[in-house]
């Protein structure tokens, strides 16, 4: 049944709804199918239930019974009883806060189990570049051995034809057993990472090869309007703020407890065999002591806690905005020195290569040649990932991919 759904998905969905991306439904089903996920959105069922208990309150009637038979001088055994319903009343005031730290509570389970669908989001998309980085990385190395593989041919007809040295034989070869010893280890790379990205997101349907790594581009809303989405969005500041309400509730409602809540009930009895029957109101008050007060100065403390945790929860959004800004502004930026680094490393290993051909080349410098190349075309796709990582991350921090929404 997952496969077939899987499969309609795909049909139904483009081929990459974001640029080297897997499809937005795809990762809709794969993020709310995480255990992380799911265990969240659990506990927000939770935090209802805790909600409900705070609404209605633990007062309950209590009911209390004696039956006993009294033996009276002169009159003999005689049947007596006491029955006697109470419950506890709450304080006006009191029910108010209870259901202000229970909506509170809520809300913090709500923002939290968003916050862990965020988290899950990012480690897809982090999953997701060290499977494309590796295949790309493996892809330009096959390349490049495929290259020293005929620069190895080449020098082979060339030593036949008494134009080369054994020496130079060796080399060529030496070079394409090292290349092709890289690429083995970057394929092992892109294998492994598929495996971690399947076992992760195990629900995500993954194509047979990675996709190729795109051109990164500056975000259509620009890095600052998305950095200053990340603190404005970030569901960790709203449940720290509904951890804040409900530490204050609680705070009210212990100081209101100093003063405890009244039991009112009705009793009824009869004695002396019944020639004594009545019916009355029992009211009782616990007298509060040093225990109450205790926990009114706890719940104060537990309050000043949650706002300088709220204080310390911002501060670390802020900063985490400003360092994805400054990340996918600076690694775009290396990601295009690097295109122009590979670009000209390349051209230069083209025409030595040309040269070499020709006879007009060493095969010496023809390897080193080759070997910049390849080192600056390596150097282009890490920073390629890279930037492709830090404006993922970005888009996906300030909530403007795959963000949660709400039905």
């Amino acid at each position: 049944m997952k496969l077939l759904i899987a499969l309609a998905m795909l049909l139904a969905a483009p081929v990459w709804a974001e640029p080297g991306l897997p499809p937005e439904a795809a990762v809709a089903q794969a993020l709310d199918n995480h255990p992380s996920v799911v265990a969240a959105r659990a506990r927000i069922g939770e935090a209802r239930a805790q909600q409900r208990l705070l609404a209605v309150g633990p007062q309950e009637v209590v009911a209390q019974a004696t039956l006993q038979r009294r033996d009276v001088r002169g009159v003999g055994v005689v049947p007596e009883y006491d029955l006697q319903f109470t419950r506890p009343i709450r304080l006006p005031g009191k029910a108010a806060l209870d259901r202000k730290a229970g909506e509170a509570g809520v809300r913090a389970a709500d923002n939290r189990a968003d916050d862990a669908r965020h988290q899950a989001a990012l480690l897809l998309a982090a999953n997701w570049w060290a499977w494309a980085g590796a295949a790309a990385e493996a892809g330009t190395l096959n390349g490049a051995a495929a290259i020293m593989a005929d620069a190895a041919a080449a020098t082979a007809r060339r030593l036949q034809l008494r134009d080369a040295s054994a020496l130079d034989l060796d080399q060529a070869r030496a070079a394409e057993a090292a290349v092709r010893a890289a690429a083995l280890q970057a394929t092992a790379r892109t294998a492994a990472a598929r495996a971690v990205l399947a076992a992760n997101f195990p629900d995500l349907p993954l194509p047979a090869s990675a996709p190729a790594l795109p051109e990164p581009v500056l975000p259509a809303e620009g890095i600052a309007a998305l950095a200053g989405l990340v603190v404005a969005r970030s569901h960790e500041i709203g449940a720290s703020q509904a951890d804040l309400d409900r530490a204050e509730a609680l705070k009210a409602r212990a100081a209101r407890d100093r003063i405890a809540d009244p039991s009112i009930g009705l009793r009824g009895f009869s004695e002396q065999g019944g020639n004594e029957k009545g019916v009355g109101l029992v009211i009782a008050m616990p007298l509060g002591g040093r225990a109450r007060a205790a926990a009114a100065e706890q719940a104060g403390a537990a309050a000043s806690a949650a706002a300088a945790d709220l204080a310390a929860t911002r501060s670390a959004i802020n900063a985490m905005a400003a360092e994805d800004a400054a990340l996918a502004t600076g690694y775009l930026a290396a990601w295009e020195a690097a295109a122009r680094a590979a670009e000209a490393a390349a051209e230069a290993a083209a025409r030595q290569r040309e040269g070499h051909r020709l006879g007009g080349v060493d095969l010496a410098d023809r390897l080193v040649a080759e070997r910049l190349a390849r080192d600056a075309a390596l150097d282009e796709v890490r920073a390629r990932t890279a930037a492709l990582v830090a404006i993922t991350r970005l888009r996906v921090d300030s909530h403007s991919l795959w963000g949660h929404v709400e039905e």
